[in-house]
């Protein structure tokens, strides 16, 4: 049963470091492009484009850990599985 509580904790804990670890990359990416384009103004549309590539790359990275944590929800026992264990002991 204690797998059970562990796989529910790793699929929360999982996205939710995700999803962080995807926002402060975009956001020190973005931080940089605009950096950048203050600098070398002339250079803004090669930046963006460096910008938006990478931005699309993390978020697929998020998207792959929900996919993954669809996944292990569905290996999670039903609500009425575990009432019927706790019942036992």
């Amino acid at each position: 049963m204690i797998y059970f509580a562990a796989l529910a904790i790793a699929i929360g804990f999982g996205l939710a470091m995700a999803a962080a670890g995807s926002a402060l990359g975009i956001g020190k990416a973005a931080m940089a492009a605009l950096e950048g384009t203050a600098r070398q103004p002339e250079a803004a549309n090669d930046l963006r484009v460096t910008l938006i590539i990478g931005a699309a790359l993390m978020e697929a990275l998020t998207i792959y850990v929900l996919v993954a944590a669809i996944l292990l929800m569905g290996k999670l026992p039903a609500a009425e599985a575990i009432i019927e264990v706790l019942k036992i002991r």
